[in-house]
C-alpha cells in the first residue's frame, strides 16, 4: 500500500512538474511575442516627420542645421534627402554639403568617401575646385589620434601619408583651377605641408642616426635634399648627411657634402654629429 502511494504521488508530482515547465515555456513565448508586437507597433506607429517635404525644404533644412553647426542633424536631413530625391537638382550640391557636414563632425573616413562619390558621380561639377580644396583639408587635418588631440605633437611627427595626400589634393587644385577663389588658402597651406614634410624626413634621419644606422640615415638626408628644396630642414638634412658619411668612413662624400653646406649656409658650419 505504502509503495502505491509513493507511486502514485510520484506519478502527480512529475505530472505538476510538466504541467509547470508546460506553462514556463509558454509564458515565455507569449512574453516574446508581446514584446515582438510592441516593437513592430512602435516602429510602424512612428511618424516620418518629412513626409511631403518637397526636395527644395529638405535642402533648406539640412543647410540650416549645418550653419548652426549641428551636424549629426544635418548628416541625418541630406541623407533623407539622397534617399527621396537622389536625382533631383539638390542632389548634387547635398552630398558635396553632407562632405563637409562629416568632416565637420569629426568623421574624416566617411567625409573622404562622401566627397570622392561626389567626384565620381559629377566629374563636370563646377564646384570641383571646392571638392578638391575640401578634399586636402580633410587630409590636412588627418594623421592624429585622440592623444595627439589631448597632447598635441609636432605636426611633422604626424602620419606623412595623409600630408603628402593633402600636398597631392591641393596641387591638383592649382593646376586645374589656377583661379578659384581656394588657391590661395591652398598655396599657403602646400607651403606647410612642404617644410613639414621635410621636417619629417630629417626626424627619421636623425632617428636612424641615434641608433647607429648610419647609411639609412645617410639615405634619408640626401632624399630630403633632393626631393624638399628651399626648406629650412635642408640645412639638417646636410650636416646629418656630413655626419652620417663620415661614420661611414666615406670622408670624400663628406668633404664634398660640406662644401655645400658652406656655400649655400656658412654660418651653420659649426655643428657635432649624432652619434
Amino acid at each position: 500500500m505504502a509503495i502505491h502511494m509513493f507511486l502514485l504521488n510520484n506519478k502527480l508530482f512529475c505530472r505538476k512538474n510538466i504541467m509547470l515547465k508546460n506553462f514556463l515555456i509558454f509564458l515565455m513565448i507569449s512574453t516574446s511575442l508581446s514584446l515582438s508586437s510592441c516593437s513592430i507597433f512602435q516602429e510602424k506607429e512612428k511618424p516620418d516627420l518629412t513626409s511631403g517635404y518637397s526636395a527644395n525644404k529638405l535642402f533648406q533644412n539640412a543647410r540650416a542645421s549645418l550653419k548652426a553647426s549641428n551636424y549629426e542633424t544635418a548628416i541625418k536631413q541630406y541623407e533623407t534627402l539622397e534617399a527621396k530625391y537622389p536625382l533631383g537638382r539638390y542632389a548634387q550640391q547635398a552630398l558635396l554639403e553632407q562632405a563637409y557636414a562629416y568632416y565637420k563632425y569629426d568623421e574624416p573616413d566617411t567625409a573622404l568617401d562622401t566627397i570622392d562619390r561626389y567626384m565620381r558621380l559629377y566629374p563636370r561639377s563646377p564646384r570641383m575646385d571646392y571638392a578638391l580644396y575640401l578634399r586636402g583639408l580633410i587630409n590636412f587635418g588627418r594623421g592624429g589620434s585622440l592623444i595627439d588631440k589631448v597632447f598635441p605633437r609636432n605636426f611633422s611627427d604626424l602620419d606623412g601619408v595623409r600630408q603628402k595626400e593633402a600636398f597631392h589634393d591641393f596641387s591638383t587644385l592649382l593646376t586645374r583651377h589656377p583661379k578659384s577663389p581656394y588657391v590661395k588658402d591652398a598655396k599657403l597651406r602646400m607651403h606647410f605641408l612642404k617644410n613639414t614634410l621635410a621636417d619629417t624626413e630629417v626626424n627619421i634621419a636623425e632617428y636612424y642616426m641615434k641608433r647607429g644606422a648610419y647609411l639609412a640615415a645617410y639615405n634619408r638626408a640626401d632624399y630630403a635634399i633632393k626631393h624638399h628644396q628651399g626648406t629650412p630642414a635642408v640645412i639638417k638634412a646636410l650636416q646629418i648627411k656630413i655626419c652620417a658619411a663620415r661614420s661611414l668612413g666615406k670622408n670624400d662624400l663628406a668633404k664634398d657634402t660640406m662644401r655645400i653646406l658652406k656655400l649655400n649656409f656658412p654660418t651653420r658650419t659649426n655643428f657635432s654629429c649624432l652619434r
